[in-house]
């Protein structure tokens, strides 16, 4: 459960003195850690602890005058694997969605630095987010070129929600650099429609990143993705993503496409799976992503789990499936023409 705290302790380290005054702030947090198996089919088979995209927060919210809402966050990564957040260059802060904004009847603007509408896209099918087998293992698989990022500099404005369930997001990134530092000084866009109401959770998003001053190319990404609950225990989903990059030599165009279930077999007890396949335009560079788990949930704050997930690579390809959001075996690569493996052993709170 959030804990809120009296402004006077927290909040004036946060925000302004005149917000502590009235603003409630809450602290939450996620301790998500695993204790994984992972085999590229080749050379690599270890055993260890990975931290998953565990987190603490800050949030303030203050009804103002004029019936407008501001509102705050603070977010940083914490490694409840090593104790550390930056192996290579120390302890950092707000790593994570980090954002102010106003809200009211005219929607909601927001700037900082957080999840991008298009990486919010992939929301409906994210069944197994921050553990092995996470999509994201092919939708940003390849260069470095990416999508699914966490820009900085971010402008967002999200419309009020229309037709029964819609909202309409549209972004500018006017940072100095993107999440990859490669690509100085460039921009992003993104527009994004999502709908969720009842039994239907969908979501559609277009980004474009500009050329960057390293000479770095243009790209394009589309996604849409969608769930349905047929019943209320059981919810089925599917996504297909397509990503160009101008320079298509050095970064070759990339589709993503599959479908994900999950079903509650008992009042707390859930199992799911997954296959995604990731059709890259380049000889024999695609991959296959297969994943199955079951969870258990001790209370509604802490929950328990099994994975197992398995990347099918051909002979030009290198995907794993453990790389994105867990801090255990982000490094490594998969084999050519090899199978890479993870079993992952869970547990995750959140408070």
């Amino acid at each position: 459960m959030k804990k809120t705290l009296c402004a006077l302790a927290v909040g004036a380290t946060l925000f302004t003195p005149a917000l502590a005054m009235a603003a409630d702030v809450k602290v939450y947090g996620r301790a998500h850690v695993s204790l994984d198996y992972l085999d590229d089919g080749a050379d690599y088979n270890e055993v260890g602890l990975s931290s998953n995209s565990s987190r603490l927060g800050f949030k303030a919210e203050q009804k103002l005058e004029n019936g407008m809402t501001v509102f705050g966050q603070i977010e940083q990564e914490v490694n409840f694997a090593s104790g550390s957040v930056d192996e290579k260059n120390g302890v950092k802060f707000a790593t994570r969605d980090t954002f102010v904004g106003l809200k009211g009847d005219f929607g909601q603007a927001r700037v900082g630095r957080f999840d991008s509408p298009f990486k919010v896209a992939r929301g409906p099918v994210n069944f197994f987010g921050d553990m092995v087998g996470d999509i994201r293992n092919v939708t940003r698989a390849g260069s470095a070129l990416r999508f699914d990022e966490r820009n900085a500099n971010t402008i967002e404005y999200t419309t009020p929600k229309f037709g029964g369930g819609f909202n309409v997001l549209g972004a500018v990134s006017l940072h100095e650099k993107t999440e990859l530092a490669t690509d100085e000084k460039s921009k992003a866009y993104d527009l994004a429609l999502t709908y969720k109401a009842g039994k239907v959770d969908f979501a559609t998003a277009y980004e474009h990143y500009e050329e960057g001053a390293n000479k770095t190319s243009e790209r394009d990404g589309f996604r849409i993705a969608a769930a349905y609950k047929i019943t209320p225990e059981f919810n089925l989903g599917a996504l297909y993503q397509y990503l160009t990059h101008d320079n298509d030599t050095a970064n070759p165009d990339a589709q993503v496409f599959g479908v994900a279930a999950d079903y509650k077999v008992a009042p707390k007890t859930y199992v799911r799976g997954q296959v995604f396949h990731r059709d890259v335009d380049a000889n024999d560079a695609n991959a296959t992503l297969l994943a199955v788990g079951v969870e258990h949930r001790l209370d509604k704050a802490v929950r328990v789990y099994a994975n197992l997930a398995t990347a099918l690579n051909d002979k030009n390809s290198e995907v794993n499936p453990w790389s994105q959001g867990r801090s255990f075996g982000n490094s490594v690569k998969g084999a050519k023409d090899e199978n890479a493996t993870a079993l992952s052993l869970g547990f995750r709170y959140d408070f």
